[in-house]
This record gives structure tokens, sequence and C-alpha cells, in this order.
């Protein structure tokens, strides 16, 4: 499900998508994200790192999470976005909604990678893929964005080796 997008979310969504790439041609996952104002001017971004920090924890929107948590105070945590180009994991979900960050738009949703690692045999991911708002049920969620999806899936298709 969707909504309408502005010009400023599609921006930071392609941003998410460059540092998805970022993070595929350092060996960790596909994954890039982006923490903006209530405005939407980016304040913090970050990709995935588990596998070249060896934390498998590493993940953008975890990370985001506990920058706003620390650097937001409560009225702008809740007025922030975090953008990323695919739906965030339990872990992320929880520290999103632990943070108090208040929205999140993702290209792809969790059911989607799920469906397309299994079709190319990939190995299945250590937690369950749950909705964001199953395990964070006050944060506002847009996604996927069908206009990017292909490029996201690409990513991955490329680091799973298919």
């Amino acid at each position: 499900m969707t909504t309408d997008l502005t010009p400023t979310d599609m921006a930071h969504l392609r941003r998410c998508l460059e540092l998805a790439a970022e993070a595929l041609a350092d060996g960790d996952g596909p994954f890039g994200s982006v923490l903006a104002d209530s405005v939407g001017n980016a304040l913090h971004e970050g990709r995935n790192r588990e596998h070249s920090t060896g934390d498998p924890t590493a993940h953008p929107e975890f990370a985001l999470a506990r920058w706003a948590a620390m650097n937001l105070d409560p009225e702008a945590c809740a007025g922030a976005t975090v953008y990323t180009s695919g739906e965030h994991c339990p872990m992320c979900s929880a520290a999103q909604g632990w943070a108090g960050v208040g929205r999140v738009v993702y290209i792809a949703s969790s059911e989607q990678l799920t469906q397309w690692r299994s079709g190319w045999g990939a190995g299945e991911s250590p937690v369950r893929a749950l909705p964001i708002q199953e395990v964070a049920p006050a944060v506002d969620v847009i996604g996927p964005v069908p206009e990017l999806v292909e490029e996201i899936r690409a990513l991955h298709q490329a680091a799973a080796g298919a």
C-alpha cells in the first residue's frame, strides 16, 4: 500500500538506493536508509554494515533509530521519517518504536524480499519477517513504492548471486 509521495520523499528513497548499492559493493546486504526531519531535511543516513563490521545488528534502520533517540527531542523524533530501501526487520522496527520516530517509508516489503530470496534459492532470514506495525503499531508506514522496487530487487538479486 502506498500513498502519494512527494518529490522530497522520492529523493530520499533514491538516496537509499545509492546507499544500498554502496553496501553491496562493500560485501554487505543491500540496505540503505535516510533519517529526515518533519520538513524533509536529511539529518543522518546509513547503510548495512553487518558483514564488513562483523556485527549482525549493524542495520541502518537500527543505527538511525539510535541516532534519533540520542540527538532529537521526543517531538522532533515523532515528526521524523526513516526512509529505507527495505521494510524494517523486527529488530529495527522495535528500535524505531522505542526511539519514537513517527514515520517510515520503504521501497520493498519484507514479504517481497522473502519471496525473491525463496525464488533464488537463497537462505532464509534468521528472524521472521513481520510488518513494521506488528512490532511498532504507533509508527506511520508507507510502502512499498512500486516505481523503485525493481531497482532494489536487482541489488538483492546480485547479493544472492542469482
